[in-house]
């Protein structure tokens, strides 16, 4: 067994769902992609992505030492339908990924004891990596042979659909490269079609801007009026043009039981929601993605949901908001006031 099988197999031992190999080299059209994204300043406020670009656009530019990456997948397959609370107006919807465990948590752990496996095997060096430093993770795993770049920007498998859980290891060990994976998105639009706030000028492109999940995670300040309607009860993150690909019929329901959605999370009320400080909103979302975006952030979201909600019950849970020491809850609240009278 060769090195790339070897690693393969472990991989598959310690759960991961998806493997692939691939030389430290993104290529032109990656480089070129990201180029034009930051220069259209479709980044929004993300700044960090402009920040370190040249390290983003060319893993030797981060780790000079790197020669192959190791690109690794693990489904979050959901068991329902995701889309199903944004029917239940009096709740709260929370995109699939963070309705448990902080992934970050999850894959960085299990990459960690395949990186020390290569290097009780091989000896050579290994940097682990999940969705926190610059690196290009969904074209290097096109690359990798794990999927394609669907026209939502997300990586696509044929057995996984569109809900993969990235993980990178770099390595000064050369193997084998992967065959890149093929676009199978053919003439479907079904992901661009289902999204609320048209966040896609083109497919293949996405303006962060105009996306519900940048909105209410990334963005800290007032969210533009023009986009409060379409948001709906989506208090954390959207899940639309995911949910969307008929490739999903495919997957299967993960595997990772830190990963399967806690009951609490799964549909929550907006009236409880609506009520919670610091204190409360910490103890909530312990070990959760969502503890750190912050209180105010998130009750900033649950006032425009509640605003949206039609249901002028919850304008008691709504009052004590109108005065909140937050400007961004005050300023939700009483959009959400005159929505409910």
């Amino acid at each position: 067994m060769d090195a790339a099988d070897a690693i393969r197999e472990k991989a598959l031992a310690l759960g991961f769902d998806a493997v692939g190999f691939t030389s430290a080299d993104l290529g032109p059209q990656a480089r070129e992609r990201l180029a034009d994204f930051l220069a259209e300043g479709r980044h929004g406020d993300m700044g960090w992505m402009a920040d370190r670009a040249e390290q983003r656009a060319d893993p030797r530019a981060l780790w000079p030492e790197a020669r192959s990456v190791i690109s690794l997948g693990l489904s979050y397959a959901p068991e329902d339908d995701p889309l199903a609370v944004l029917e239940q107006k009096d709740r709260g919807g929370i995109s699939v990924y963070a309705r448990n465990r902080d992934y970050h948590d999850v894959v960085k752990g299990m990459l960690k004891h395949l990186a020390q496996f290569i290097v009780s095997k091989h000896g050579h060096a290994v940097k682990v990596f999940v969705d926190t430093a610059p690196v290009m993770e969904k074209p290097l795993a096109v690359r990798a042979g794990l999927g394609w770049q669907g026209k939502h920007t997300n990586l696509v498998s044929r057995a996984h659909g569109s809900w993969l859980f990235l993980g990178e290891i770099y390595t000064s060990l050369d193997l084998k490269p992967s065959e890149p994976h093929v676009d199978r998105c053919g003439s479907c639009s079904r992901c661009l079609d289902a999204c609320p706030t048209e966040a896609f000028p083109a497919p293949y492109q996405l303006d962060a801007r105009r996306c519900i999940a940048y909105l209410t995670i990334e963005y800290a300040g007032s969210i533009p009026e023009e986009f409060r309607e379409a948001m709906g009860n989506r208090i954390y993150g959207c899940d639309d043009c995911l949910a969307a690909c008929p490739w999903n019929r495919f997957a299967q329901v993960t595997r990772q039981a830190k990963l399967m959605a806690r009951e609490d999370l799964s549909a929550p009320r907006l009236a409880e929601l609506a009520g919670l400080d610091d204190a409360g909103f910490r103890a909530l979302f312990v070990g959760s993605p969502i503890k750190r975006i912050g209180r105010d952030r998130f009750v900033r979201n649950v006032m425009i949901a509640i605003g949206n909600s039609g249901d002028v019950s919850l304008r008691g849970a709504l009052q004590p908001r109108l005065s909140d020491p937050s400007a961004v809850v005050a300023e939700a609240a009483a959009w959400a006031w005159g929505r409910l009278a």
